[in-house]
């Protein structure tokens, strides 16, 4: 479920071969004179080329094309006509598939999931009951070794599955029998494991923690010791292991389409382990290292962005407001936005700077970003805190101005058009969640985001899961909700909100371009971007709404390169 197959295809080169190549092909949307399917030599190689396809270029006008060309990393063409593989070159007919942009995740804890301990199984959240939960962990059994646990942490939640319910210790073990298994819900459990799991648990000792008491059907409660649980896989990780969880974490992110993630972070938790960290806590300073590494090797092939989260709020013993926030200051000082490259850079102050219940220390923590000409982000809950927010952002505008840095707010699950307004006028984002349809259930109010009033108030307007602890990574389920308004019961509960398929593409594609200021590299199919694209297993635009939830792609690339294939295209 997590081997990648056709790597070797291409890697991505610098900006300056992209523009010679774009220069040189000399073909663009506009190009289509020959006959539908030809594609005559026009004199300029490229590396891949893709035919026979309905192409969404996601440009500003909607171009919907046959072909695409790719060479160094780039798309170099657009048309009916393109140019023709080199001689080292490969070609593929989509057989009319329709192709997207990649799609660009604006809120996730991606780096919490490539530092999951065991084997881990990301596609359980890709499950519609029981009996698919068993054949996603006893796929994974070949490539575990002895003594080694198959793991499923967070994303994932028993609403998606048609029992409502999490497996039992006897399920289990008729899904894997032997090899140790366990599966943790959300932050903290409730956790569940197989028999082999059960006798792991209840004699362990590790060096803060002792044994955890497990029922007599796998199930083990949640808070202290689901979270002692977790501490002993933790605390046996090698560096080795965590580099394979990252790789995993990336095949997994490719096989479902999202091809850029802005990583979220989670609550920083330095130090060494303890039995009492939940899933979402990990040493925020050391949690990139295995990545880092995979990355100067050039085996990352999914790209990440980082944001910086800091939740220091006020701290009596230091008095005076100028001693506060003092992490986040040095931040400020000594580490640079916007570093790196196409595959790894950092970003921006988010999903906060400081608690948005911090009172002054939270303002002042406002102000020491717009001083500092950082871009910065917050989450408020409610309408009662987006105004707060909204207030804010104006009197920092007021003392050091911000229109220019794209400051942006995440999780706006109510707002009005005057608070919208305020917002667009102060140039920033907003970042719709799409995950209420896990859990949300029907009631008098709408659950969720105002996608429609959000949509049409014209705001930079993308559109995030918020995977991986509460829920899925799968952006799909994502569109399905912002454009249906349905729950996992397939409940309405979002009133009358509902966005188009087209919208809701658009929130995650350009939109999410423009809220990681990529949107010169990013988000469509057009001559000078980053050949990021995929070709879907069904056409998004066109299939039932049921349908559309269950959209994955059979081809992944990424900087031109095929980091996902299911193998039922041909390539030449």
């Amino acid at each position: 479920m997590t081997g990648i197959s056709r790597r070797d295809v291409i890697r991505g080169a610098g900006a300056a071969a992209g523009a010679a190549a774009v220069a040189a092909a000399g073909t663009t949307a506009a190009s289509g004179a020959s006959a539908p399917g030809t594609n005559p030599d026009t004199g300029a190689a490229a590396d891949l080329v893709l035919t026979n396809g309905r192409i969404h270029t996601m440009d500003d006008q909607g171009t919907v094309v046959r072909a695409v060309a790719i060479r160094d990393g780039r798309i170099v063409a657009t048309g009916n006509a393109v140019p023709n593989p080199g001689s080292n070159g490969r070609s593929i007919d989509l057989r009319g598939r329709t192709v997207v942009p990649g799609l660009i995740e604006s809120h996730v804890h991606f780096i919490s999931l490539a530092n999951r301990p065991g084997y881990h199984v990301a596609q359980l959240e890709l499950a519609r009951d029981i009996a698919e939960v068993q054949a996603f962990l006893a796929a994974r059994r070949p490539d575990v070794p002895a003594g080694q646990f198959i793991t499923a942490l967070g994303g994932w939640h028993p609403r998606q599955w048609a029992e409502q319910r999490l497996p039992t210790l006897a399920e289990l073990d008729a899904a894997v029998p032997d090899r140790p298994v366990f599966l943790l819900q959300t932050f903290s459990g409730p956790s569940v494991t197989n028999t082999l799991g059960k006798q792991f648990f209840e004699t362990v000792t590790s060096p803060l923690a002792g044994p955890v008491t497990v029922s007599p059907t796998g199930a083990i409660a949640s808070g202290g010791q689901t979270n002692a649980a977790l501490y002993h896989l933790r605390v046996r990780q090698t560096f080795e292991d965590k580099r394979r969880s990252a790789l995993d974490a990336m095949a997994f992110s490719a096989q479902v389409g999202v091809t850029t993630v802005l990583d979220q972070v989670i609550p920083p938790s330095p130090g060494p382990l303890t039995p009492n960290q939940a899933l979402s806590a990990l040493d925020h300073y050391r949690m990139y290292d295995a990545w880092l590494s995979l990355h100067r090797e050039k085996k990352a092939f999914i790209r990440l962005q980082t944001n910086f989260l800091h939740n220091q709020g006020n701290i009596p013993a230091l008095g005076d407001l100028p001693n506060q926030l003092p992490e986040l200051r040095e931040r400020l000082r000594h580490q640079f936005p916007f570093f790196g490259d196409d595959m790894m850079r950092t970003g921006a102050i988010g999903e906060w700077a400081a608690p948005i219940g911090a009172g002054p220390v939270w303002f002042e923590a406002q102000r020491l970003v717009a001083q500092a000409r950082w871009r910065n982000e917050n989450s408020p809950g409610n309408l009662a805190a987006l105004t707060q927010v909204v207030d804010a952002y104006e009197a920092v505008n007021a003392e050091f101005g911000i229109t220019d840095l794209r400051w942006g707010v995440q999780h706006v699950n109510q707002a009005t058009p005057e608070l919208l307004a305020r917002l667009k006028a102060l140039n920033c984002g907003v970042s719709m969640s799409g995950f209420r349809w896990l859990q949300g259930n029907p009631g008098p109010n709408p659950v969720g985001p105002p996608f429609r009033m959000i949509v049409d108030s014209g705001i930079p307007a993308g559109l995030h899961e918020d995977g991986v602890h509460i829920a899925p990574h799968n952006p799909w389920y994502a569109l399905h909700y912002a454009t249906t308004g349905l729950n996992a019961l397939g409940q309405q509960i979002n009133g009358d909100q509902q966005i188009t398929r087209q919208e809701a593409l658009y929130a995650y594609t350009r939109a999410n371009a423009w809220y990681l200021n990529r949107e010169d590299r990013l988000g469509s199919i057009e001559p000078g971007k980053l050949a990021d694209l995929l070709v879907l297993d069904r056409d998004y635009f066109t299939v039932s709404d049921a349908d559309m939830r269950r959209t994955l792609p059979v081809l992944t690339v990424v900087g031109g390169e095929i980091v996902h294939d299911t193998g039922a295209l041909p390539v030449r």
